[in-house]
């Protein structure tokens, strides 16, 4: 998720600000910091935030007091009430004048940033301006929370997802790598009953099975070497939200049993404990792989299929749907842009025929990558046909020759990638936009190797 929120933490002491804005700043967040809510208003003067935490005990003006005075100078704002175990009602009381949630002291990190993807979440949606359904003009860009477009294969996506949202059925995502399935995750549970609830995401093929475990089922203290106190899992943080298990395809048969019998009984145990714990979240799954074939080779239970797959949605690789090519790649020049602080305006006429042209074997992902990089290697104010001459050689060719299968245009693009790279795993994962374990594991599958 972008990392574009700016948040004040509002304390008189000076450890919780230093502790939050360390542990915010880590995850990505641009943070500052006012030791009084006089100087949090007097900063408010000067810049809006997205995102204020403010404590509730201070001296001079308490945090009831600056929940109401922020809501009136920026009606939008986002506030989270900081409060001890001993206050909640005065959390709850801070609620009703505009908070949106509470945070208690000692802080878990893993409810911290939980709550931060909540409302980034929020955010995002908010900002979006959806358009009704039946109102749609494909002539103009549509944007749904970082899903943008403007294809008719677009529109019917988004179209299913208005009409799975509203249920609790289980929903499953297929597309192929970097085609934006954790962004239509994203936006069925920002439309659905359970947005009030938290949206818990993990990819299932970054991690070993073990840990896996560890990470949906939480564990009891001393259930294994190195658990020195008990630890919450996804499943049981999801509540009554929605739970995204992206890369459904990786998880192991064993796994898949114990998932069922959760999704069956909507109940689990942690690791190491035997008490029941009750869990009724709304579970969204994706995967590029093909669980058809998967059953057939006996590596994916057919009882679990049926399970996650009552609602299907498939989006359309990005060299399906080339109408939106253009509209992504000027929504993301101007995020660079932005970002980056470079005076680009856009892209001429030829640079947007080279896009069109290209074949996109990486999808969304590979265009906002090539994108973030034409802006940082601009020198003018419109971005040509000379800063994208590297895709000759960067991915899977352009769309003259005759379309390569799926696995050939992956593996292409791979190679391509990390001889760019110079065979540097780390900068090809990131150039990827995945992780070294998942790039290690396709290395090994392709058998791609350094020459």
């Amino acid at each position: 998720m972008t990392r574009s929120m700016h948040i004040m933490v509002v304390d008189d002491e000076e450890t919780i600000c230093v502790a939050l804005s360390a542990w915010l700043t880590k995850e990505g967040y641009s943070v500052e910091t006012a030791s009084s809510g006089q100087e949090a208003l007097n900063r408010l003067e000067k810049k809006h935030y997205d995102l204020y935490l403010v404590d509730f005990k201070m001296p001079g003006m308490d945090g009831l007091q600056l929940v109401a005075e922020i809501k009136r100078r920026q009606p939008d704002a986002a506030i989270i009430m900081i409060t001890a175990h001993g206050s909640i009602q005065s959390a709850v009381e801070a609620m009703k004048r505009g908070a949106i949630d509470y945070l208690c002291k000692p802080f878990d990190p893993e409810e911290l940033s939980l709550l931060m993807e909540r409302v980034a979440a929020a955010k995002t949606i908010q900002q979006a301006e959806v358009p009704v359904v039946d109102q749609w003009d494909t002539s103009r860009q549509a944007s749904w929370g970082g899903i943008v477009g403007q294809s008719e294969a677009l529109r019917l996506v988004l179209n299913e997802i208005e009409e799975v949202a509203p249920t609790s059925a289980p929903v499953l995502i297929t597309g192929e790598t970097g085609t934006g399935k954790d962004l239509l995750a994203l936006a069925i549970h920002m439309r659905s009953e359970q947005a009030q609830g938290p949206f818990v995401a993990i990819n299932c093929g970054a991690q070993s099975e073990t840990l896996l475990e560890s990470e949906l089922f939480g564990h009891e203290r001393g259930a294994f070497t190195g658990a020195v106190k008990a630890r919450r899992g996804r499943l049981e943080m999801a509540g009554t939200g929605t739970l995204f298990l992206d890369e459904i395809g990786e998880i192991s048969p064993k796994m898949q049993v114990n998932l069922l019998r959760v999704l069956e009984e909507k109940k689990l145990c942690r690791l190491g404990g035997n008490q029941p714990i009750d869990v009724d979240f709304r579970l969204v799954s994706a995967t590029h792989k093909d669980l058809n074939q998967l059953m057939r080779e006996e590596q994916f239970r057919e009882d679990f299929f049926y399970r996650i797959n009552v609602l299907t949605i498939h989006i359309p690789p990005l060299r399906e749907r080339l109408e939106d090519v253009p509209v992504l790649a000027d929504f993301f020049l101007q995020k660079y842009a932005q970002e980056t602080g470079k005076p680009v305006e856009g892209l001429t006429p030829r640079a947007v025929e080279i896009l069109m042209g290209y074949s996109w074997p990486g999808n969304v992902r590979e265009l906002r990558n090539v994108i973030e990089r034409v802006v940082v290697i601009a020198r003018g104010r419109m971005i040509g046909a000379d800063e994208l001459s590297f895709l000759k050689v960067y991915g899977g060719g352009t769309r003259s020759g005759p379309a390569a299968t799926l696995k050939e245009a992956e593996i292409q693009h791979l190679q391509n990638v990390l001889e760019s790279c110079d065979w540097s795993i780390t900068q090809a994962a990131k150039m990827l936009d995945i992780d070294r374990v998942t790039l290690s594991r396709k290395m090994k599958r392709f058998n791609i190797k350094r020459p």
